[in-house]
């Protein structure tokens, strides 16, 4: 096994051209980085440098070394890190909404637990409005869900066009719109009924589900439209032409926290998720 403390040595010397050099970055005498040096050179069995009074240069051998250094030095950078992190321990109740856990969030948190493994993730899924409750209650310690642009609560991720949707080839909407909805107090339930009031338009509600499984199958089956997130629309639905129905608007992902300074693993599952804004998103 090469030992990281000689590789180091190794790379400041080709980077500083030199071993006076490298000794003055690492803050070591210049006999203890030739000496590292050389220590590598006899565990390889190869010359790593061609040394003279005025000229330092890698030989083959030490060219190939350089990325062998620095893919050892990371991957033993990422596992102190990791085992660092693993630190944290405790309960974290994390709340998120349907259509946030049907994208790319459990990935997410897959990686978050692999992180972290002696933190506890418990984990509750359901309509913002009503994980919002739970977080003012006193029931969860992070909500990641849906806010309508103007209210203040929470932090914003990201802000998304929300949009109709329907099944492929879908018969364009004449009479009564057929509506596909979460149950109350859903936000995409008020932004549609206030975008077809706005526009006097009359609907009848064809599906009520508090599962986006159902929604998807619902909308699917030619029941009706919905008012969805655009960059978390399922699979299979597509969105219908601009003007086919009153726009919905816009709405905010955001973090929502209990108002008290965050715990480590509150800071951290945080961190994770506004790290991954573009991945979660699908963009």
């Amino acid at each position: 096994m090469l030992d990281p403390v000689l590789l180091r040595s190794f790379l400041a010397v080709e980077r500083r051209g030199g071993f006076t050099a490298a000794a003055h970055q690492l803050g070591l005498r210049q006999s203890t980085v030739s000496g590292h040096v050389a220590r590598l050179e006899k565990s390889i069995g190869r010359e790593l440098f061609r040394r003279d009074t005025r000229n330092l240069e890698l030989t083959a051998d030490g060219s190939a070394m350089l990325g062998f250094a620095r893919t050892i030095l990371d991957a033993s950078q990422q596992a102190e890190s990791y085992f660092a992190e693993s630190e944290l321990s405790g309960v974290l109740r994390f709340g998120a909404s349907d259509d946030l856990v049907a994208a790319e969030l459990p990935e997410v948190l897959l990686e978050f637990r692999r992180s972290h493994p002696r933190i506890d993730l418990e984990l509750t899924v359901g309509l913002s409005e009503n994980l919002g409750a739970k977080l003012a209650a006193g029931e969860l310690d992070i909500v990641f869900g849906m806010r309508r642009p103007g209210e203040q609560h929470g932090e914003l991720v990201w802000r998304d066009r929300l949009v109709w949707a329907g099944s492929h080839g879908a018969e364009p909407v004449e009479g009564p719109v057929p509506l596909v909805t979460y149950p109350p107090p859903s936000i995409t339930r008020r932004a549609a009924m206030e975008a077809l009031e706005r526009a006097g338009l009359v609907w009848r509600t064809t599906c009520v589900t508090d599962s986006l499984l159902g929604l998807r199958a619902a909308v699917l089956a030619g029941l009706g439209y919905i008012v969805h997130s655009e960059s978390l629309l399922p699979d299979g639905l597509v969105p219908l032409p601009d003007g086919a129905l009153p726009d919905p608007g816009d709405a905010d992902f955001v973090l929502m926290r209990r108002s008290r300074p965050a715990s480590k693993p509150e800071a951290a599952l945080t961190a994770a998720i506004l790290a991954n804004e573009r991945r979660l998103r699908r963009s």
